[in-house]
């Protein structure tokens, strides 16, 4: 049968465009994930405007980071579920408009709270939204050219982040903090758009959405929302508040997860037993029984930590360690976002042909280098400054490329189609958990250090060397979490 225009199931699509269909439906979530991505980096060069017109401290700055963080981290849980329920379309529309609405807000709100919400808000939307393009590439696309999917829609994926920093430098220094927020506006609109054009109705697999399907595991979501709180809360107790306290929310965190465990095992065998009934888990922990998927895991976790901790260290070293402005931030960041959607690109065809243990382990060697040599920039010889900066941000970002497009194909090639969508979420899950910590982690030790130092971030000019000492040891931090990263990433050897 001919389908109608109003078709807009898979099969339908792919009769109406042909074999250019797949790449068309990359482009379009692409263009959304661009948002959510912008979105959750772009922020960091407004935080200190943002902190000074709110009159806010290191650490309750930095949880508009890490509440976005850890509000992205629990919603990708849901996505498979939430797919299966209502299909792609509906998916991606509801979490576009959420992402548009907490823009818009977060940008006009006049108190804290307002702009905390809205970027939770944002958060739980770009969360559901970032599996989504694994999930298609590992399903729509045959398995040698997975690479390059992958690598062309990272290539894409990356200019927003490479290009945001520059542009909401200027628009910070231009226009107030007020502005970031608004840069996802043209982005989700577009989205919106080419969703209605070329996002299917229907679930993973061509499957027509279920809307009386399997019910969502309220509890299971619940226990992941406390459990990561709980931790994130416990990482910045450990230097701002009481050791009691920090305990208690880290052995907290510790027993939500036994907790969690136990649910989704339970979860799982009643599933099974009654397949027309109940709910599915959502963590199916049956996955991590296949080797490279569990390795995947563990680098995954660690490599969120690494980046996106580094992700929100880097502007605030530059712009409160070396003074530089916001629009100088974005300006010596540029050239590394480039450098990395190219690289991402060839590395994506790579992936293809070349082992993931091989890129994977290559990438966190380069990524680790890059925070180690951070020391070797002296304030004191401002000539060197700019320079070395522009090239340890490429260096870093050349080892992210060999990273991303290998990871997830690499991790997922040994488990079932029917269990893609939820291994991608895991995967994204584990890499965002890791992601959140990385942030309260790197604020820690930063306050740490500068303590340690006798330093502060509003300290006079005559303590930069003692700050910048500070800001050097979180970043070897880093760089040794990049290199315990590396003994996982061999493991993902084919068999």
């Amino acid at each position: 049968m001919t389908p109608t225009p109003s078709d807009s199931s898979l099969p339908a699509l792919r009769d109406r465009y042909g074999e250019r269909y797949r790449w068309l439906l990359l482009l379009s979530v692409m263009v959304g994930t661009m948002a959510a991505i912008m979105s959750s980096t772009v922020i960091n060069v407004a935080i200190p405007d943002m902190s000074h017109h709110f009159t806010l401290g290191q650490e309750r700055a930095q949880w508009v980071t890490s509440g976005f963080m850890a509000a992205m981290t629990v919603s990708m849980l849901t996505t498979p579920w939430l797919l299966a329920r209502y299909g792609y379309r509906r998916t991606y529309e509801g979490c576009m408009w959420l992402l548009l609405i907490g823009g818009v807000a977060g940008g006009l709100a006049n108190h804290y709270p307002l702009v905390l919400a809205a970027r939770v808000a944002e958060g739980l939307a770009a969360g559901v939204v970032q599996p989504i393009p694994a999930i298609i590439i590992l399903r729509a696309f045959q398995p040698h050219e997975q690479g390059r999917a992958s690598g062309i829609f990272g290539m894409g994926v990356v200019l927003a982040p490479a290009l945001g920093p520059s542009i909401g430098g200027l628009l910070v220094d231009g226009f107030g903090w007020r502005s970031i927020f608004f840069m996802v506006v043209p982005f989700c609109i577009t989205s919106l758009w080419l969703a209605r054009r070329f996002v299917p109705t229907t679930s993973p697999g061509g499957e027509a959405a279920n809307p009386q399907g399997a019910g969502l595991d309220w509890r299971g979501l619940l226990l992941a929302a406390v459990g990561t709180l709980c931790l994130l809360n416990g990482l910045v107790e450990l230097h701002g508040g009481t050791a009691l306290a920090a305990a208690a929310l880290l052995g907290g965190a510790a027993f939500i997860l036994v907790l969690f465990v136990v649910l989704q095992r339970r979860t799982l065998r009643a599933r099974r037993a009654h397949p027309d009934q109940g709910v599915d888990p959502l963590m199916n922990l049956m996955l991590f029984k296949d080797r490279r998927f569990g390795m995947g895991s563990i680098v995954a976790f660690i490599y969120g930590i690494a980046l996106f901790g580094s992700t929100y260290l880097l502007p605030v070293y530059m712009q409160s360690g070396l003074g530089l402005s916001a629009s100088h931030v974005g300006t010596i960041l540029l050239p590394s976002g480039l450098v990395l959607a190219v690289v991402i690109a060839g590395v994506g065809r790579l992936a293809d042909h070349q082992p993931t243990h091989r890129l994977v382990s290559i990438g966190l060697v380069l990524l680790s280098a890059s925070f180690a040599l951070m020391v070797t920039i002296d304030p004191g010889r401002p000539a060197q400054v700019i320079p070395l900066l522009v090239v340890w941000a490429i260096l870093g970002r050349i080892g992210l490329g060999f990273i991303l497009p290998s990871l997830n194909i690499g991790a997922m090639r040994g488990l079932e189609r029917s269990h893609i969508p939820q291994g991608t979420s895991v995967i994204n899950f584990l890499r965002m958990l890791g992601g959140a910590a990385g942030v309260s982690l790197c604020g820690i030790v930063l306050e740490w250090r500068l303590a340690a130092h006798g330093a502060s971030l509003t300290a006079a000019s005559a303590n930069v060397p003692a700050r910048v000492a500070a800001f050097e040891e979180t970043f070897l931090m880093l760089a040794a979490i990049c290199a315990l990263a590396l003994t996982a990433a061999l493991k993902l050897r084919d068999r």
